[in-house]
C-alpha cells in the first residue's frame, strides 16, 4: 500500500482498535494522500521560484541546490529526525508519510528525542537549502522575485506549522506543535515511544 491502513493501529501502539481513539484529531497516526498533495502545493512555489533564480547563474548551480536538498531531505534528515518518528517503525524499506514520502530507511528505529547535534544539524540543513537561492536572487538583482521567494517560504512555514506538525506524531521534531495533554494520551497507547521518552508509568 502506498499509505498506512487508516483503520490498522500504528506499529507501536497496542490498541486493537483504531476506534474512539482518544488521539484521534490531536495526532495524526495515518497520514493520507490529500496531506502529501498539500505538503506540495505549500512547498513547490517557493522551490519553483528560488531555482529559477538561480538558473540565470546556470544549471551547474542549480544542479548543486538540487543535490543539496535530496543529500539533506532524502537521507541526512531521514537519519537524525525522522528515525525518530513512531511511523519509522513501521514495516517496508520506505517511508508513507507526507513529508518523506517514498525516502528509504536505511537505519533502525530510534524513538525517543533527538540530541542537540542533530537539533542543530537538521535546522542548520534547513537554513541551508533555503538560504541558498538568496544569494542568486540578490546577486541578479531580481527583488521581484525575492520577495515572492520569501512570501512564499513564509506562508509555508507558517501553513507547516498551523496544519501539519501541530499533529504529527514525530514528537522529536523540533518543529512540532502537538500538545502536552495529547502527547500524554499517546504515549499511554505507545508504550514503546512512551518509554524512551522517559514518560511511561514506572519511570
Amino acid at each position: 500500500m502506498a499509505f498506512l491502513d487508516p483503520n490498522k493501529p500504528i506499529a507501536t501502539c497496542t490498541a486493537e482498535s483504531c476506534k474512539e481513539c482518544p488521539v484521534d484529531g490531536s495526532v495524526t497516526c495515518h497520514f493520507r494522500p490529500h496531506q502529501l498533495v498539500h505538503f506540495f502545493v505549500i512547498w513547490l512555489p517557493g522551490f519553483i521560484i528560488g531555482g529559477a533564480g538561480i538558473l540565470r547563474f546556470g544549471a551547474w548551480p542549480f544542479a548543486l541546490w538540487l543535490a543539496i536538498i535530496i543529500g539533506f531531505f532524502g537521507f541526512f534528515e531521514i537519519r537524525v529526525m525522522c528515525s525518530h518518528c513512531p511511523h519509522y517503525a513501521e514495516p517496508g524499506g520506505t517511508l508513507k508519510c507526507w513529508a518523506n514520502h517514498g525516502s528509504p530507511k536505511p537505519w533502525k528505529y530510534r524513538p525517543g528525542p533527538m540530541s542537540t547535534l542533530e537539533k542543530v544539524g537538521f535546522l542548520g540543513g534547513f537554513a541551508v537549502v533555503w538560504f541558498y537561492p538568496l544569494g542568486f536572487l540578490v546577486a541578479a538583482e531580481l527583488w521581484f522575485l525575492l520577495t515572492l521567494y520569501v512570501l512564499t517560504n513564509a506562508g509555508f512555514f507558517a501553513t507547516l506549522k498551523m496544519f501539519l506538525c501541530s499533529r504529527c506524531m514525530n514528537f522529536a521534531c523540533p518543529l512540532n506543535g502537538v500538545g502536552e495533554e495529547a502527547r500524554e494520551l499517546f504515549f499511554a497507547r505507545n508504550p514503546v515511544v512512551a518509554r524512551a521518552w522517559g514518560r511511561d508509568s514506572e519511570s
